[in-house]
């Protein structure tokens, strides 16, 4: 081949990989093992750069780990329950399973000619039986120990999907895929008690050091640990107290009113018999449950004509308001409010005509609460205004200490921690996701399903022509005998959450075929997941669910006691991005057009499009380059080293025509220099210890670059060192194995024209299996160093010399020179400053 040509290269290599077989994971006990992951993908049909720039990024390391003598799992999977299979059924007539899979055969098509470092062996998708079945035999196994439980709950419901939706499905108020306006419904639901492992999951956080602190800060954020006081308000009616919990307990002087949620048993009870109310109460529950919508709403209250006696003072009495912003799950679900320092509740009071009281101002400011509520950092010192424990100045942190002291000390109220994160609610009313194994019988209750029963498997006859779940109307799936007694019984209707897929498929990878969930021994040997690779987008919950699910595996005995936390170490990459192309469309949006159907701003038909900057690729704004498409004009290696080097892997990089096509003119001139190495004859000379040191700190930085994720730094290198050997005079020999090297530092990046030049160059076997170069300490400090000289300001020549020569040796070596001599004409210098490894300065 005289010419680099990918299309010919990449298939044979990647053939060749296969046969031999060498990204098959199999314990081995002479090797360390190293499992590096991605999180895997949804099946929607397509790839995209992204895509190829985060699994790039995860074979780089595998790659690497495989040539430093590691033991490799290196899988691949699918994430394939979810609603949009359903979406896509009802659009057009056909079956989720059949779309789902449909799309999986797809995306595998276009992600091997990449190609990766895959154990395709290994390969599963969430919607096989084989693999939620064994979700099922999890879930009965954390039922019996007492990680799930069934309550009544208020959820998010999309009244169109006809589903519960989680908080995060929810996006300014409206569903995430239907659009629909979200409302609260109470239902009956499954959870798993992740709150009860909150304190766990918050603390272990810091033993996380490989993870970014970005991330770990998000997860604490999340779970929201608060420490504050809990304590009772008396009733004028002599009726049961309202309990309420409060972070700001110190404000308590600033009280204006009691509110209660709109599903506080209180308003429950009283609307039962007040028509007014209840209509306020059905108004307030079709907002939905998360902190966005309830913060972005209208503030509503209603007046139940309560009153309840402040507990410091007897004869002051509050009003009990029902407030829709006020959350059932929290707390206790009553609050008191105190308007002048909380936004939310100053609001709510200057709608309707509610006292604002200060209880603190600025050290230097007295002015009254207008429309903006005065809230400072709880480390600021502020003024206090009649504080109940006798505070004059003192932070928002020392207030609050000092009235949890007092409340405990003179018996009114107790401190008390709560943590944000709530348990997490896994039914889902639809059909294409793992069922829930347990069935409801008049006789025994709720049943589990015996596990000789499992896989509990979807019904393929099913229909989409009717909203809500097919498997509430699917009576032969649905109506079955419980498996306690043998009755009449009917199944779970109600799938999982797609979350649940996703928290222990890294587990499943260790063992795929196992017939239990996991296989002890090959858990105990493949865990933990060493480098996880993902999007921040699933920063806080995949990853919070994913923590718990390993808790929870190894308390049913499914993981090892060290699998607690799954991943060693998280990389979260950034966004490939591109230009958006669109010209103006009917009822004033926007038409997008794909990038290759744009030539210099214009249309095939002339018409000038408008560029917006580059933003996420995007199927719906068309800024999306077909990852195929780019493969067939470059090449998979052309891809894979354009994603790794035009930024910092944790950066958003944009993809352009001009970058990709420079990317492969650069393979081309790597595989013409190596084949003119191949193809020369020059003798041994002095150039030979120049090129192997260089080559040596080649190897030095690029494995650096490499082990850091620092792929863009070395790519540099990289460049650098085929600029020095194309420029090298070095014998034939030395230049063939620095070639060799080149190649084995560049595998990792481009695999399949690695194995091209390493097979050009004599190389022994594959280079992929090739030891990894190791740098030699002693070549990376040079023997000799040129010092520039310059002469008035102005560099006239260089000298080497040895690095550690005495500076007055330099000098002499430096006014030898036939520049100075000639400079100085006889005379004598007034100046010689020489810098020790850097410079000589004459001043004449």
């Amino acid at each position: 081949m005289s010419r680099y040509s990918a299309t010919e290269i990449e298939a044979k290599w990647q053939e060749a990989w296969d046969k031999a077989g060498i990204f098959t994971a199999t314990r081995s006990a002479d090797k360390p093992k190293y499992y590096v992951l991605e999180m895997f993908p949804y099946p929607s049909g397509r790839i995209h750069m992204g895509h190829v720039r985060n699994y790039t990024m995860g074979d780089v390391i595998a790659r690497h780990k495989l040539a430093t003598g590691h033991n490799v799992l290196h899988p691949m999977g699918w994430d394939a329950f979810g609603m949009p299979a359903e979406n896509a059924a009802m659009a057009i007539g056909g079956h989720p399973k059949e779309w789902t899979y449909s799309n999986i055969a797809d995306m595998r098509g276009q992600m091997k000619p990449l190609g990766l470092s895959i154990d395709w062996s290994r390969e599963f998708a969430t919607c096989d039986p084989e693999y939620y079945g064994q979700q099922q035999a999890l879930f009965l196994d954390m039922l019996d120990k007492g990680l799930v439980y069934r309550k009544n709950a208020v959820v998010n419901w999309d009244p169109v999907d006809m589903t519960v939706l989680a908080n995060e499905q929810v996006e300014q108020g409206r569903g995430w895929r239907s659009g629909a306006l979200v409302e609260r419904r109470e239902l009956t639901q499954w959870f798993f008690k992740i709150s009860d492992y909150s304190e766990e999951l918050l603390s272990a956080l810091d033993n996380l050091e490989n993870w970014p602190a970005k991330v770990r800060l998000m997860q604490e954020n999340w779970i929201g640990k608060s420490r504050g006081l809990q304590f009772g308000f008396e009733r004028t009616d002599g009726a049961d107290p309202i309990t309420v919990y409060t972070t700001r307990p110190d404000t308590l002087m600033g009280a204006s009113f009691v509110g209660i949620s709109p599903d506080h048993p209180i308003s429950k009870e009283l609307e039962q018999d007040n028509p007014e109310l209840a209509e306020f109460l059905a108004e307030c529950r079709k907002g939905g449950t998360t902190e966005e919508a309830i913060e972005t709403a209208e503030k509503l209250g209603y007046d139940t004509g309560i009153r309840v006696r402040h507990p410091l003072d007897p004869n002051w009495e509050l009003p009990v308001w029902i407030a829709n912003f006020i959350l059932m799950d929290y707390g206790t679900g009553a609050i008191f409010a105190c308007p002048a320092h909380d936004q939310r509740d100053l609001d709510f009071c200057r709608k309707y005509g509610l006292p604002v009281v200060d209880t603190f101002f600025a050290l230097d400011d007295d002015t009254p609460v207008g429309t903006i509520a005065f809230v400072p950092p709880k480390t600021e010192k502020t003024r206090w205004v009649n504080h109940f424990a006798g505070l004059t100045e003192a932070t928002g942190d020392e207030a609050i200490n000092a009235t949890v002291d007092f409340a405990e000390k003179t018996g009114w109220g107790e401190g008390v921690t709560k943590y944000r994160l709530r348990d997490w609610g896994l039914s889902r009313q639809r059909y294409w996701g793992c069922p829930i194994p347990v069935v409801h019988c008049d006789a025994c209750g709720v049943v589990p399903e015996k596990k000789e029963n499992l896989p509990v498997q979807l019904p393929d006859d099913v229909s989409f022509d009717k909203p809500g779940n097919p498997l509430d109307r699917h009576p032969t799936w649905r109506d079955c005998a419980c498996p306690s007694c043998g009755a009449p019984a009917k199944r779970e209707t109600d799938t999982m959450d797609t979350f649940v897929d996703s928290s222990w498929y890294f587990a499943r990878f260790t063992a795929p075929h196992a017939e239990t969930p996991t296989d002890l021994a090959e858990a105990e040997y493949w865990m933990n997941v060493d480098q996880y690779i993902g999007g921040i987008e699933h920063a806080i919950l995949h990853l919070l669910y994913s923590r718990f699910f390993a808790r929870a595996m190894q308390i049913t005995g499914h993981l090892p006691d060290k699998a607690i936390e799954p991943f060693d170490a998280l990389f979260t990459q950034g966004m490939v991005t591109h230009e958006i192309y669109q010209t103006p469309g009917a009822n004033g949006r926007p038409v997008y057009h794909l990038p290759e159907d744009v030539t210099d701003g214009k249309l095939a038909d002339g018409t000038e499009v408008e560029i917006i900057p580059s933003a996420k690729m995007s199927k719906s704004k068309k800024n999306v380059v077909d990852p195929v498409s780019i493969i067939s004009a470059f090449g998979a290696d052309t891809a894979r080293w354009f994603v790794l080097s035009d930024s910092p892997p944790e950066r958003d990089v944009e993809w352009t025509a001009s970058g990709a096509e420079a990317a492969h003119k650069h393979l081309s001139r790597v595989y013409r220099v190596a084949a003119e190495i191949a193809a020369s004859d020059a003798p041994v000379n002095n150039q030979d210890e120049a090129l192997l040191r260089e080559t040596h700190k080649a190897i030095h930085d690029v494995s650096g670059g490499v082990e850091s994720f620092g792929f863009n730094a070395s790519i540099a290198k990289l460049y650098a060192f085929t600029n020095v050997l194309a420029k090298s005079k070095a014998g034939s020999d030395a230049k063939r194995q620095a070639a060799k090297t080149l190649a084995q530092l560049m595998s990792p990046m481009t695999p399949h024209l690695s194995e091209e030049l390493w097979q050009l160059l004599g190389g022994e076997g594959l280079v992929a299996t090739a030891p990894w170069p190791v740098a030699d300490e002693a070549m990376l400090v040079d023997d000799t160093v040129t010092l520039p000289i310059q002469i008035n300001g102005k560099r006239r020549a260089e000298i080497s010399v040895p690095a550690d020569m005495d500076k007055a040796e330099v000098e002499k070596i430096a006014m030898a020179t036939e520049a100075v001599q000639k400079a100085l004409d006889g005379a004598a210098p007034k100046k010689v400053i020489v810098v020790p490894g850097r410079i000589v300065n004459v001043v004449v």
